[in-house]
Formats: C-alpha cells, sequence, structure tokens
C-alpha cells in the first residue's frame, strides 16, 4: 500500500474504520502528507469511534499538510448512544489515481501485522466505480438523516463485478441477502471464511441445508478471536452446525481477521462485513463479489494455506464443555445483534 501511495500523482482516497496512532499508522500518516505537500489530492475518511486514537494532533498535523480528513458520524452523548451510536462505518477502501483499488478486511495498526487478513489489490478502471462509493460516503460523513436511503444502498455492476453495500437496517440486509441467495445456488462448494461467526437464523439454516445435502461446506474461524464474548456465544451453535455436516475449521496461529465467501470455487466475495448480526444489521460495510478466475484462485490459495493451521472442532469435547460455560452461553444470547 505504501508503495502505490509513494507513486500517487492526481488522489489518494482512504477509507478505514480504525488507524493507530502506532507506527502503523504514523507511516500511513506521513506518507499522505508527504503527497499532500506535493500537490496530491489527499482524503481520508476515518470512523469516529475507530480513529479514537488520531483525534487529537494526528489528525492536526494530517489538516495541516492540506490532507482531508472528515470522522464518520460523531458519537452523540444522549439517548442517541443506545440508537445510532453503536452503527459505524467499517469499510476498508485504499483509492490511488482512478487505477489503484485496495479493499479487504485490514485496519491500519500495528496489531493488525501479527493477525491473518484479507486485502485484495485490483488495478484499471474499476477503481472508478468505488471511487464514486467514497465520495457519497465522504459527502455523508456526519449526516444521521438520509433523504434517500436506496441511493447509498444501490447495487454497483462494473466489468463484471459487483458492489454490494450495507447500511444500517434491520429490514434490507443486502450483503446478507447475497450471501443467502450464493448459498442457495451453490452446486458443491462453501467457504466461508470469518473472523466472527454469529450468523442469524435464515443464514445458519441455508448453509446446514447446503451440508445435509453434501455439499462441501467449510466455515474457518479463530480458534480465540479478539472479541472473547463472540467465542462465547458462537460455541452455543457449534454442535448443530457440526451434526449437520458442516466442516468447522478453527485457526490457531494468532487471530484470523479476514472476511471471504467462496462458492463452488468460482464466486468469490471479499470485503469488510464479518458472517455476523452486528456487521449484516448495524455496519457500514462492502464488499467485492465476482467470478474473476483469476482472483478466485487467489482466494482458494488463500484458504487452502489457512486450512495448514487449523484444527478440526472436536464434537465430543464440545459435548462435555462445564456447566458454566453453557450458561455463558445462554446469558448472551439476547445481545447476540450487538456483538
Amino acid at each position: 500500500m505504501l508503495d502505490d501511495i509513494d507513486l500517487a500523482k492526481d488522489y489518494i482516497f482512504l477509507e478505514t474504520y480504525r488507524i493507530g496512532n502506532d507506527s502503523i499508522g504514523i507511516r500511513f500518516k506521513e506518507a499522505l502528507m508527504r503527497k499532500a505537500r506535493m500537490g496530491v489530492e489527499v482524503k481520508v475518511l476515518v470512523d469516529f469511534w475507530g480513529g479514537s486514537a488520531i483525534h487529537n494532533h494526528f489528525a492536526e498535523d494530517l489538516r495541516a499538510s492540506g490532507v482531508e480528513i472528515r470522522f464518520f458520524e460523531k458519537i452523540k452523548f444522549n439517548t442517541d448512544v443506545f440508537t445510532r451510536s453503536h452503527r459505524r462505518n467499517h469499510r476498508k477502501l485504499l483509492l490511488i489515481d482512478d487505477d489503484i483499488t485496495y479493499i479487504g478486511s485490514s485496519n491500519l495498526t500495528e496489531y493488525n501485522l501479527n493477525w491473518r487478513e484479507s486485502v485484495l489489490r485490483m488495478t484499471g478502471s474499476v477503481t472508478l466505480a468505488f471511487k464514486k462509493v467514497f465520495n457519497q460516503d465522504f459527502r455523508i460523513y456526519n449526516t444521521y438523516v438520509f433523504s434517500n436511503k436506496n441511493n447509498y444502498l444501490r447495487l454497483i455492476h462494473y466489468q463484471g463485478f459487483e458492489i454490494v453495500r450495507d447500511m444500517p437496517s434491520i429490514t434490507k440486509q443486502r450483503i446478507m441477502r447475497k450471501y443467502i441467495h450464493l448459498i442457495k445456488n451453490a452446486e458443491r462448494s462453501i467457504v466461508v471464511v470469518t473472523p466472527y461467526f454469529l450468523p442469524g437464523f435464515m443464514l445458519r439454516k441455508e448453509l446446514m441445508a447446503a451440508a445435509e445435502k453434501g455439499l462441501d461446506v467449510k466455515i474457518i474461524m479463530p480458534k480465540r478471536s479478539d472479541v472473547g464474548l463472540v467465542d462465547i456465544l458462537r460455541n452455543k451453535y457449534m454442535g448443530q452446525l457440526h451434526e449437520s455436516g458442516m466442516q468447522l475449521m478453527l485457526y490457531r496461529t494468532h487471530n484470523l481477521h479476514a472476511k471471504l465467501l467462496l462458492i463452488d470455487d468460482q464466486l468469490f466475495s471479499i470485503g469488510s462485513s464479518n458472517f455476523d448480526y452486528r456487521s449484516f444489521r448495524y455496519m457500514y460495510e462492502i464488499v467485492l463479489l465476482g467470478d474473476d478466475s483469476d482472483i478466485a484462485g487467489q482466494v482458494k490459495n488463500f484458504v487452502n494455506e489457512t486450512l495448514e493451521n487449523t484444527d478440526l472442532f472436536n464434537y465430543e469435547q464440545w459435548k462435555r464443555r462445564p456447566i458454566i460455560s453453557r450458561f455463558f452461553e445462554w446469558l448472551l444470547i439476547p445481545f447476540r445483534h450487538l456483538l
């Protein structure tokens, strides 16, 4: 990423959930400031909550150099804290000169260096489609009332790819519905790679139905994620999913933060969305879908390399888990939409 930023001539547009005030964040800050001083248009959109580490002189330094930085939806400390303020912009994009696009799972922080992430670099005019998305997000960065949400949810088709966006919505959940459609139409195999696996009833139903029909269904998730409460609640459903014939693979090396879907080794999804209630219902997310054979091959290789560092879910051990574990699984059920 930094090498491409150094070569930028016209613009750099960065949208992310989190930038750290650490060695990685500072390297990106310095690169962006350097290009801005050279006359390159630099815009940065960071989620207000996720970007809390750079609200101080970090952001002031960027602005002083000519970078236009905005924070997405500031938290309002009133009753809104329990309605809108937990709805965050989780999208991750880096766009350069109408020619280079990065989309994926990784934040710009030091601790992400030890995590297994999924980030796709693309070249060509597809950047123009993502540029339109970025400009919309940058324009509505602090808007709590939308005149027409459909303008910001419309599917974008470009050169065989499909860009799917989500905004907070109980009813629409565009990415989840797209995934259900892909899973229903799968013929041979389904692979889900996600750091947090808490699918709602409909997704669980379709995944289990696919496994019961004999499809090869693999769910790859971290043995221990960075959100322990999610792991506890996830554990409640593991037995039922295993009994349907799904293979539950637990990544044991550091943390798995990649977010991928691969259908029949041909159709892929890569982007920012986790496979959980919170992403599908309450977050601003974005994914790229397509059947480009080169990208699908890269995703398949990524999956195979990840599987080399996984353990198969132990069903017998799960059945013998302590009563206290079952109690906390039950206790967390009412909060499953917010974890």
